[in-house]
């Protein structure tokens, strides 16, 4: 794996990966993910002790809303890719104690099959992480954590205490178009929690900054 850029995002413990792929007359060909470079390279040494232990693939339609989720016991990072489409990452912090709790980030992904480079985003333990879709849209994402049900929950991507003073005003106008009409959204999505009423759950005491420092 050729990884040519990492870079931190407005909130630092989110990473950008970007990957080189070897284009010629006939396409592209491309090593994703080799273990021993995300366990031995200095650039990502933020990700030495990750292990992947599942590997999910989405399809969402043109509109889709999704998250924000996260999950504890065990919990779960996410490296997330698009491969054809356009994904718009969502990540919120939830970490109790840090200075951007409450504060959310997005990061525009197209996919471009003519680009000589390809990105993966690195959602750590710690955020709540969703996506809107502007077009049909299929990714993929491995996950450090396998899913537990009954210790996962979500935070409604529509709710008013969230702070979105750290993303791109594009972008959060992308999102506001499409969440204010769309129906292709969860009612477990949009109905859940407020981020003042997650922080008052005991659970949230699952999530602090100490966990990850």
């Amino acid at each position: 794996m050729k990884i040519e850029e990492v870079k931190s995002l407005a909130i630092e413990s989110i990473k950008v990966i970007t990957f080189k792929r070897f284009c010629d007359q006939r396409g592209y060909f491309t090593e994703h993910y080799r273990r021993s470079d995300f366990r031995k390279g200095p650039e990502v040494d933020f990700m030495r002790d990750v292990e992947f232990v599942q590997g999910n693939e989405s399809y969402s339609k043109a509109g889709t809303v999704r998250g924000l989720h996260f999950q504890w016991n065990p919990y779960m990072g996410k490296l997330v890719r698009t491969i054809s489409g356009r994904m718009i990452d969502i990540v919120l912090d939830i970490r109790k104690g840090s200075a951007t709790l409450g504060k959310v980030i997005m990061y525009d992904m197209p996919a471009d099959l003519t680009s000589d480079t390809q990105e993966w985003i690195w959602v750590p333990p710690g955020f709540a992480h969703g996506n809107v879709f502007p077009q049909d849209t299929v990714i993929e994402y491995f996950c450090s954590g396998e899913y537990s049900q009954g210790c996962e929950a979500g935070i409604s991507p529509l709710a008013t205490d969230i702070e979105w003073s750290l993303c791109e005003a594009e972008l959060k106008h992308l999102f506001d178009s499409i969440a204010s009409s769309t129906k292709l959204v969860t009612d477990k999505d949009r109905n859940g929690f407020s981020l003042a009423k997650w922080l008052s759950d005991e659970r949230s005491a699952n999530f602090t900054i100490q966990a990850w420092a």
